[in-house]
């Protein structure tokens, strides 16, 4: 049995310990792996992912009937480090710990491996009179045994395996070995597994979710999803190679970060020389039968043990070796690579001449036999071309609607684009024109659905071109007039039927995603309730219905909607995986109008669950880069909502590489206003001018109305301009109303609220309320009713119902807001209790800061009109720069700048800022590191810039509510 307590330590042991052999006691922050900041990219990786590995480690070390701890695993699982780690814990414990590494250059050589630990009257020749000599030097330290730590076990001799044997069953060792499972079991292995009291530790390659975590420690900061998932693809989770991998990308500037995100530029991932010198190596052991096999796998995976010219033996052999790995659906055994690396550095090796006649052959092969499987067309096709640049036309469309189904438009592109011009049909056309759509060239796209729909094409295809022109037009071109006319002359061609009910799903999508969500929903009344015959034809109209329903604040009907469209993206049996990969993507179907429903129900942690469900895959899932940014946009307006703010931006950040590349003015606008909005809550005001610029560019519309419009509300406030933020966010709302979409119009007039127009709003969010089923308006009229009358008692039961909801920001703003009230009303006890509450909502926010949650830090109340002067003084606006912004006369600031420094006992502008924060000591750690902003924003901070969120931000004028709004 394993005791849990660890052993009284005496002195150390005095067996031999050479210079360079490590005997300190380290700290437990080292044994444990962490690191007091972001390690040196160059240096040691931080150890991640392995903590039950080492809390088991604790409890055998601490066992005095275990004799050893062996950590095993493929190559480049970390045994190695996480044996050093093990080591450097026994070390902190009081235990003298030694090293030594086998090779395979000391297998063959007694005690060639540990000679360096030995006494110097030990006899490679008498292993009795070896084993004495050491017992002897060992003796007397029963109760402290020495810790050895032996790497590559595997590879130690037969001699120095007895040895080790022996004194750990007299108990004077304790061993820590590592060995490698994908190599030979030796002698040594053999004594090591025949050991009871030997534990063992089987490591694996890391899944994505460790990756991604030993990536954001080591870099800093969250790592985009494309990265994340190349990185995680190409290194197969091994550690060793992602290390390489991840060197490679930064020093060739391919692995960057924009301030928010680290994340991959286009093209290929670098490799390092180390890394295909450590390829290389481990290919090596395939020997000369086994290195055919590797080459033609490299170019053909996966391939069937019929495919390969290779005796059954040597299969067996380079599977054992862990080369190759098989595999059965139940249908058919594949073999291809065990790593996707392997195959890299194996085409790059194989001459041009060779790899095409390989490739030319293995197609042939293919073709004799029928080419019977689903995806055989695509593979002839590539390997065709790759060998000769060209392959027959009729294939090639094959190859390209497998590629289709797959969802890999750049695939479909690269194979149409090989197809001569008067070899091409209108449904190939039409199969390019998608891909042109689904990867943002949308003006080619266009040219070539023109020239299908007027060219000698079937009715069905010209009807389906006009709709994807319709789509094209409408998301890229912006021109939604002339989508809508377009949609509507094929609509008076057509009688009743399945093509004219697409066509009226398109229409209502496009109205409702252009700010007429009733009209969308009026034409989608007739919509049955479940899926009919049609299901994508269905879908769409089901998820067009939901969003307009959410939208307009009808949140039940919009919920049971969107449930019946999640059900058809279920889990399918694998014969129908054609058919699901036929439906329209999730993050349209379900993800949208689910999110939307949840949280305008109040149900934020569902909505959460539902959006990370949406971003959960590939960013090159179904439903491409599309899909990838309406998932990432409905998991950051969750975020947003529930006051995460630095989760929230980085989702926001996700969102804008997809839209920038498919040039899709609606959700850009919004993407774009939620990287503004977020960045100037985290007081990161240099990025929110940047994002707001950029938005700049792309025209308004009418999506999710007035919300674009967010991002430079939050910049103006973040600036200590809380009049014009109100007007922004009262104008957006107006916008919102026109449109009939409640659900934007409530949050909006919310943040009116919260930046100091609860008066102004009560009313209107009150006849929302009334309107609206959805629990989190009622929640926010509540809210806005309570900071009018600055009714403290009112707003800590709104803060419990808004936490309850999971929006969390506001929760804290209410409670920090009946805190000062409490204050000013000489009611302390109660001042503390919400102060505290306020403090531990504040804390899931992520370094957010508010106006009103800097009024929790404020010991004298300042007037309305006070608190917009001192922000604003604050953030670095001269006396006239303030008067010209509030119309007032400069004297009339002097004099209410003098009010202000003696209530709240500061003399400059700097001590202002530090007092509207609470301190210095007040400030939230930020989100990801800006690594080329730092200097910049540091001199910005100098020169007295307005800098909210750090300097005039954390402390934004906090109205008195129930005051005017100046």
């Amino acid at each position: 049995m394993i005791k849990t307590t660890h052993p009284r330590h005496l002195s150390a042991p005095s067996w031999r310990v050479p210079e360079g052999a490590t005997t300190d006691r380290r700290p437990r922050e080292a044994a444990s792996g962490r690191a007091a900041g972001p390690p040196p990219l160059t240096g040691r990786w931080p150890l991640v992912g392995r903590h039950a590995e080492l809390t088991r480690f604790a409890e055998v070390l601490a066992d005095r009937w275990s004799r050893g701890f062996v950590v095993c695993g493929p190559s480049g699982a970390g045994r190695s480090r996480l044996a050093e780690e093990c080591r450097a814990a026994a070390a902190a414990e009081g235990y003298r710990t030694v090293r030594a590494a086998a090779d395979a250059a000391t297998a063959t050589v007694p005690y060639g491996a540990i000679a360096h630990l030995l006494p110097p009257d030990v006899d490679p020749a008498n292993p009795v009179a070896g084993f004495v000599s050491v017992s002897r030097a060992l003796a007397g330290t029963t109760r402290n045994r020495l810790v050895v730590l032996v790497d590559d076990l595997h590879l130690l001799d037969a001699t120095s395996a007895v040895l080790m044997r022996q004194l750990m069953e007299v108990g004077l060792i304790f061993l820590i070995g590592t060995i490698r499972t994908d190599g030979p079991v030796t002698e040594a292995v053999d004594v090591v597994r025949r050991e009871e009291s030997v534990h063992r530790a089987d490591l694996a390659e890391f899944d994505q979710d460790t990756v991604h975590e030993l990536l954001r420690t080591v870099l800093g900061g969250p790592v985009g999803r494309r990265a994340l998932h190349e990185l995680f693809t190409a290194s197969g989770g091994n550690v060793l190679y992602l290390r390489e991998l991840v060197l490679g990308a930064l020093r060739a500037g391919a692995l960057a970060n924009d301030g928010t995100l680290w994340d991959l530029g286009e093209g290929p991932l670098p490799r390092t020389p180390r890394l295909t010198e450590l390829i290389e190596a481990r290919l090596a052991s395939a020997g000369d039968s086994g290195r055919p096999v590797l080459s033609l796998l490299a170019l053909c995976e996966p391939l069937g043990p019929h495919d390969v010219a290779a005796l059954p033996q040597t299969l067996i052999d380079l599977e054992h070796a862990g080369l190759i790995r098989a595999s059965d659906d139940g249908r058919r055994v594949s073999l291809t690579l065990a790593h996707p690396l392997y195959g890299e550095v194996l085409r790059a090796r194989t001459p041009l001449t060779r790899r095409r006649a390989m490739l030319s052959h293995q197609a042939g092969r293919i073709e004799a036999h029928g080419s019977r499987r689903g995806d055989d067309a695509l593979r002839v096709a590539s390997w065709r071309l790759a060998a000769t640049g060209a392959a027959d036309p009729a294939l090639l469309v094959r190859a390209a609607a497998t590629a289709r189904r797959a969802h890999d438009h750049a695939g479909v592109l690269a194979i149409l684009s090989k197809v001569s011009p008067e070899c091409h049909t209108a449904g190939s056309r039409l199969l390019y024109a998608e891909a042109l759509m689904e990867t943002g060239l949308c003006q080619e796209a266009e040219a070539v659905l023109a020239r299908v729909h007027e060219g000698t094409s079937t009715g069905r295809e010209r009807r389906a071109a006009t709709r994807m022109r319709t789509r094209n037009l409408f998301w890229a071109g912006g021109r939604t007039e002339e989508a809508l006319r377009l949609n509507d002359e094929a609509l008076a061609r057509l009688p009743r039927g399945l093509d004219r009910d697409l066509l009226l799903v398109d229409k209502a999508t496009m109205l409702t995603m252009s700010g007429r969500p009733s009209e969308g929903v009026g034409l989608l009344d007739p919509l049955p309730v479940e899926a009919s015959q049609d299901v994508g034809g269905w879908l769409w109209g089901a998820a067009t219905r939901a969003t307009g329903l959410a939208l307009l604040g009808r949140t039940r009907e919009a919920w049971s909607l969107a449930e019946a469209a999640e059900r058809p993206h279920r889990a399918r049996p694998q014969e129908e995986e054609e058919e699901a990969a036929a439906l329209p993507p999730p993050a349209f179907t379900f993800v949208l109008p689910l999110t939307l429903a949840a949280a305008e129900d109040g149900r934020l942690g569902t909505a959460r669950e539902i959006a990370a469900r949406g971003t959960a895959g590939p960013p090159t899932g179904h439903g491409g880069a599309h899909g990838a940014m309406w998932s990432a946009l409905c998991r950051a307006r969750v975020e947003w909502l529930a006051g995460r703010v630095a989760t929230a931006r980085r989702w926001y950040a996700e969102a804008a590489a997809p839209a920038r590349a498919l040039h899709h003015p609606p959700p850009t606008r919004l993407i774009l206003s939620g990287l503004c909005a977020t960045a100037a809550v985290l007081g990161d005001v240099e990025a929110a001018r940047a994002a707001l610029d950029e938005l700049g560019a792309h025209p308004s519309t009418r999506l999710f109305a007035g919300e674009d419009l967010l991002g430079e509300a939050w910049l103006l406030a973040a600036q200590g301009r809380l009049a014009e933020a109100r007007e922004t966010l009262l104008r957006a709302a107006a916008t919102a109303r026109d449109t009939g979409q409640a659900a934007c119009e409530a949050l909006l007039l919310t943040d009116v609220a919260r930046l100091g127009g609860a008066r102004q709003v009560t009313g209107r969010l009150a006849a929302l309320a009334g309107t609206c089923d959805g629990g989190l308006t009622t929640t926010r009229a509540r809210m806005a009713a309570a900071l009018a009358v600055n009714d403290p008692a009112r707003l800590m039961e709104v803060a419990g119902l808004l936490a309850d909801a999971g929006a969390d920001l506001m929760a804290a703003e209410a409670a920090a807001t009946a805190a000062a009230a409490w204050r000013r009303s000489g009611a302390p006890r109660q001042a503390a209790a919400a102060a505290a509450r306020a403090a531990e909502l504040r804390t899931r926010c992520e370094g957010a800061e508010t106006p009103l949650l800097a009024t929790c830090h404020e010991a004298v109340p300042l007037t309305a009109r006070e608190r917009d002067i001192a922000l604003l003084a604050a953030g670095g606006a001269s006396s006239k720069d303030i008067a010209r912004t509030l119309v007032l006369s400069v004297r009339t600031v002097d004099n209410h700048l003098q009010r202000i420094y003696t209530k709240l006992g500061v003399t400059t502008r700097r001590d202002l800022a530090h007092a509207l924060r609470g301190g210095p000591d007040q400030r939230s750690p930020g989100p990801a590191v800006r690594p080329a902003a730092h200097a910049g924003r540091a001199e910005h901070r100098r020169a007295g810039a307005p800098l909210i969120g750090r300097t005039a931000g954390d402390g934004q004028d906090r109205q008195r509510l129930g005051g005017s709004i100046h």
